[in-house]
């Protein structure tokens, strides 16, 4: 995936005023924001994914323009190709393990699915133990299975890119470590990119190639992830070659 971001957008907030400047490149399948609270890395995620609109710039992936303020072209998320997972999961809570993961077919109340959709989901529900719970409705799962379902609904309509904030957060240190495994294991046989939001370096290792790193609204450091590369704090000049990143 090729990614080239520069937007920027202007958020108030008890008469407080934020401003998020992103502006980087970079070519890999595997990308992090990361960063501590507060530095801008869900909003980042949010306009990336086209669930909030830039105020201006433009967003560029593989050569697709997904944004651009001055043409006055905006995707939507589907047009797009998200696959989103929410930090706090966002599932329907009226709705089945079963029929939120499946819920990525329908639009509206989840229909019977077709046989290969059906076939999908099984499987899905299956590769993040969650046959067993099938049946059952978030207030009634655990933590780590409400996250579970959030990933396998992502990952349900096959999607071109998938998006998470903090997937692995409530988890523990046994569970997170197979997730971890099972959500590479999908990414890699589907073949999707991920954009990852994190303040773990565990998940920065094992999830990340390039490591683009947030504070105060703006992109300070840039490097490698779990290809050991250093982060910089050094602009370069010039479009990134293969797992690197730049400001630009």
């Amino acid at each position: 995936m090729r990614i080239d971001v520069d937007i920027v957008k202007q958020v108030r907030a008890a008469r407080r005023g934020f401003e998020v400047a992103i502006r980087f490149a970079a070519e890999t399948d595997r990308l992090a924001l990361y960063g501590p609270s507060g530095a801008g890395k869900t909003l980042t995620l949010q306009m990336l994914a086209g669930l909030v609109r830039p105020d201006r710039g433009r967003i560029v992936v593989d050569d697709t323009l997904w944004f651009d303020a001055e043409q006055r072209i905006d995707l939507r998320p589907r047009e797009r190709g998200i696959g989103y997972v929410f930090q706090d999961y966002a599932l329907f809570p009226h709705w089945t393990v079963a029929q939120n993961v499946g819920g990525a077919f329908a639009r509206g109340w989840p229909q019977p699915h077709r046989d290969v959709e059906a076939r999908r989901v099984d499987d899905l529900l299956r590769a993040f133990e969650l046959a067993d719970v099938r049946g059952s409705y978030p207030s009634q799962l655990s933590g780590g299975q409400r996250q579970r379902t959030a990933v396998a609904r992502a990952l349900a309509a096959a999607p071109q890119v998938l998006m998470l904030d903090e997937p692995f957060a409530a988890l523990d240190g046994m569970l997170k470590n197979r997730l971890r495994a099972e959500l590479l294991k999908k990414r890699a046989e589907h073949a999707v990119p991920m954009i990852l939001i994190t303040h773990d370096p565990d998940d920065l290792a094992a999830c990340a190639d390039v490591v683009v790193t947030l504070a105060d609204g703006r992109v300070i450091e840039y490097g490698g992830g779990a290809n050991g590369a250093s982060a910089t704090k050094t602009s370069q000049n010039g479009y990134p070659s293969r797992n690197r990143a730049v400001l630009t």
